[in-house]
């Protein structure tokens, strides 16, 4: 049996931007943390070498209580100025520089299993070391909702891969593959594809690909700029304005909320692709039916009857939650767990069905709107979590208090 160590308020699994923004806000507010994981790994080791951020420079900070911690300061840590876009090494460096100064006895351990526990949580750790804790927060970030399309569920990996398993695309050069998706991660994809050497070509299923950041001129118009874009930076005119409150939006009726949500985070690429993507051919309103190995090759038929002989796939299809993928998580505690698509159903303070466990990120984003699914969201998660933690003076959470409000039950 492995050895048990002291208790604690709050254990925070993850350390990507909103595991590192939730610990430095907890701390700040006196709370008792652990937390766990590597710092910015997804980031590093789940995206090509190459990337760019597409979000504008205000919105790729880290939030932390004294607003202290952004890009600027980590600009003038380093002596130099970051460009903007802003390249995913840099970022990850930033997240980084940000754990160091925030989270400093990060531990970088595995998380094992999550169970419910008479004191709250008990928490096994890879190598066998366990406690209790009042509270959990998961901000493991997307890695575990890769999705890949059911045509090549029996494809080996060597022959179509997600676009999240590559660290690397150079690996690809002299090869001829097929990138499937119309998003920023598809595109881009392509055109660091195409720059390295490998003869690419996209297939997307949209009719057109939507291209955000190209009128720049709209965001320099004062107060009026203002009145429709948010500078968190997630959707269009408007729209930003709504999911940036994510109170607000969830004034709205269950169907309108869904329709604003997809509209601001519809597949797109950033303006800035189109003339890097000028020779790669992009074939629209298709998709790919049926994928068949031929020798060491792909063979894969198209909707309208054509087909394609490959030496690879790279399916930059997205994610999709699913809280069941979550390996730590055991059967007993999923059982108990509210959820809708595969997302925990949530109440203020990001808690779930389960008193005292919360969600960060894109797991948030069925009850909280598309803020969550970005860098800028991790201020109000932050502060959400706070309040709710801060509200209850670090005491295990009463169940009867978490019967949801009218604003958050599944309508």
């Amino acid at each position: 049996m492995g050895k048990t160590l002291s208790d604690c308020d709050v254990v925070i699994i993850g350390a990507g931007p909103y595991g590192l923004s939730a610990a430095a806000y907890l701390k700040a507010a006196g709370s008792e943390i652990r937390v766990f994981g590597e710092p910015m790994e997804f980031w590093e080791q789940q995206m090509p070498k190459g990337m760019l951020l597409r979000s504008f420079w205000k919105a790729c900070h880290i939030s932390d209580p004294n607003s202290a911690l952004t890009l600027d300061a980590y600009c003038l840590s380093i002596g130099k100025q970051v460009c903007s876009p802003v390249p995913l090494d840099r970022f990850v460096d930033y997240g980084r520089w940000f754990q160091r100064q925030s989270v400093p006895n990060l531990d970088r351990r595995k998380v094992r299993t999550v169970d419910t526990d008479a004191h709250g949580f008990r928490v096994t750790l890879n190598d066998g070391e366990t406690f209790t804790s009042t509270r959990v927060v998961i901000a493991t970030g997307i890695g575990s909702f890769a999705w890949r399309p059911p045509e090549f569920d029996i494809i080996p990996t060597e022959l179509a891969s997600h676009s999240s398993e590559h660290r690397d695309l150079r690996r690809f050069v002299g090869q001829r593959v097929i990138v499937i998706g119309g998003g920023q991660s598809a595109l881009e994809s392509a055109a660091l594809l195409h720059e390295a050497g490998a003869d690419v070509e996209v297939i997307a299923r949209q009719g057109h690909v939507n291209w955000v950041g190209g009128h720049s001129w709209l965001h320099h118009l004062g107060p009026i700029s203002r009145a429709l874009y948010s500078s968190r930076d997630v959707g269009p005119a408007g729209i930003s304005r709504v999911v940036a409150v994510p109170p607000l939006l969830q004034r709205f009726p269950r169907k309108l909320q869904d329709r604003l949500s997809h509209r601001a985070i519809r597949p797109a690429g950033a303006h800035w692709l189109r003339t890097r993507l000028s020779a790669v051919p992009i074939v629209l309103n298709r998709k790919v039916t049926h994928a068949t190995r031929a020798g060491d090759r792909l063979q894969l038929k198209l909707d309208d009857g054509s087909n394609r002989l490959v030496d690879h796939v790279l399916l930059a299809t997205g994610f999709r939650v699913s809280v069941s993928r979550y390996p730590f998580l055991t059967g007993n505690l999923q059982s108990k767990l509210e959820t809708v698509d595969g997302y925990p159903v949530l109440k203020p303070g990001l808690e779930s069905s389960v008193p005292g466990l919360h969600f960060l990120g894109k797991p948030a984003a069925w009850s909280f709107g598309p803020l969550l699914c970005f860098v800028s969201g991790t201020e109000f998660a932050a502060k959400e979590l706070v309040r709710s933690i801060a509200g209850n003076n670090g005491r295990r959470p009463n169940s009867d208090s978490h019967r949801p409000t009218r604003l958050y039950r599944v309508a």
